[in-house]
């Protein structure tokens, strides 16, 4: 039986990356699918970063990172795309923060973070980027925020969250960041355990207001887990699969309010 609707959906095969990896990084600007870092096979960071053209389907290879790196959040903000934190060859968090300036087709180095950190969440609003939680290189969940304004080079704090986590979601919606999805305890050996005894899996659900710049506590995941699949929908934001005791089938959605 054909699903509703089916029509509309397809998937489409783009060429394969010239480097092959894991947990590299992604972001998207103007038709171009830029993908940082990452590990191959050696399970070492890499440096390699490329670019995908949509409209011509080629990939292109960029200049490396300067620092190789996994597991870093990237971001496109304006005509910069910026890779920050993750952990390096030796699988130790980093601090660094680099920005490759597309026009320029060049790498920079930027003001690093306070604290080396990897499984940053990260999201950006008119051109600030807001970093959350992570793991630091004592492997423990931070609680962590803070903002980068790129005109001042600057990172600055914010008030930290309620629950020190990291490899969480976050969404921008209105004025408020949403966290879900998240580890409370360190990974064994950076990657999370499907068996689900290595780690914690949190339920708690938190918002954070850019114009209150204050943290709220909202209603628990019905399924307390993490590494899982979200994306956001109109006025809901959903929570799908990912780990609890043993992968999850959990289908979730939280209702949203306006919230100034």
């Amino acid at each position: 039986m054909a699903a509703a609707g089916a029509g509309a959906f397809a998937w489409l095969s783009f060429p394969a990356m010239p480097t092959r990896r894991v947990y590299c990084s992604a972001a998207h600007r103007d038709g171009q699918l830029f993908v940082l870092g990452g590990c191959g096979g050696s399970g070492r960071a890499l440096g390699a970063a490329e670019v995908l053209d949509l409209p011509t389907q080629r990939w292109t290879t960029l200049p490396p990172l300067p620092t190789p790196r996994a597991g870093a959040a990237a971001l496109a903000v304006g005509k910069q795309i910026l890779a920050v934190g993750g952990v390096d060859a030796s699988q130790s968090p980093l601090a660094s923060v680099e920005v490759y300036h597309v026009d320029e087709g060049k790498w920079e180095k930027k003001a690093a973070l306070a604290q080396p950190s990897m499984g940053i969440a990260a999201v950006q609003r008119d051109g600030a980027v807001y970093a959350l939680g992570g793991m630091g290189a004592d492997t423990s969940p931070q609680a962590l925020v803070r903002v980068y304004e790129p005109a001042k080079d600057h990172w600055q704090p914010l008030p930290s969250m309620p629950t020190p986590c990291y490899g969480a979601s976050a969404f921008l919606q209105g004025n408020k960041i949403f966290l879900l999805g998240r580890w409370l305890s360190p990974w064994a050996d950076a990657v999370p355990s499907l068996a689900g005894n290595q780690s914690c899996p949190l339920d708690s659900v938190e918002g954070f207001s850019l114009s209150r710049k204050r943290w709220e506590l909202l209603p628990p995941m019905p399924t307390g887990r993490c590494s899982c699949s979200s994306c956001s929908a109109p006025g809901l934001l959903f929570v799908i699969g990912g780990v609890a005791q043993g992968p999850s089938g959990a289908v979730e959605a939280l209702c949203l309010r306006e919230v100034p």
